[in-house]
């Protein structure tokens, strides 16, 4: 069975979930997007309002933002592969719900597991809380979780890096230098990547 197969019969699964309460306040079910042969996945919370409406990833206010961190770091979309923990729109956007996450992660694991990434950026509290328990990494109490953000982990193959939700700007602009500081750390990790595939590829 081939991978483009393998990857379109789990979009077609997440396009038709009826798991949980969120079918009934959903426009759509979003699939995650990007370059199927990523070595770099972003790991988002939800889609917002634009992405429920659009059926795209990023392409409303966070994704503005999303891009203009993206272009400072030097890297593209077309490079990696985005998704999220939550295939459908939160109301309200409201925070997820356990039982929510219970029903949407195995898509996620299933990404992840088809998709083998090498780098895992998780944005925001609720992806990256479900990533550093997917690994078997202790949480910090939440009042200290933002301490995580930046921090790379090297855990069962992958290199973790929690980032802080391009959305966090949109609350208080004053944090976006740390944001662009802790997203230069994935770039960094992300070329040092590429430039081992490269030598690779000339010692054969």
């Amino acid at each position: 069975m081939s991978f483009d197969y393998t990857l379109r019969n789990l979009n077609k699964k997440i396009k038709r979930c009826h798991q949980c309460r969120l079918v009934g306040t959903r426009i759509n079910t979003l699939c995650g997007e990007g370059n199927l042969h990523a070595e770099l996945m972003l790991i988002a919370q939800a889609p917002g309002e634009h992405e429920d409406r659009e059926d795209r990833m990023f392409i409303g206010p966070s994704g503005k933002i999303l891009d203009e961190l993206l272009t400072t770091v030097d890297i593209q979309r077309r490079e990696i592969y985005m998704t999220n923990l939550i295939k459908c729109m939160l109301p309200k956007n409201r925070n997820p719900k356990s039982d929510e996450i219970a029903s949407c992660s195995p898509y996620l694991d299933r990404e992840i597991e088809l998709i083998d990434p090498k780098i895992l950026a998780s944005l925001g509290y609720y992806a990256t809380r479900y990533i550093l328990e997917k690994y078997g990494v202790p949480l910090p109490p939440k009042p200290e979780f933002r301490e995580v953000y930046g921090n790379v982990l090297e855990i069962d193959g992958k290199t973790i890096i929690p980032l802080q939700h391009p959305a966090a700007v949109l609350h208080d602009s004053s944090i976006k230098n740390t944001l662009v500081k802790n997203y230069r750390k994935m770039q960094v990790l992300y070329t040092s990547l590429s430039k081992k595939r490269i030598v690779r590829k000339e010692t054969k």
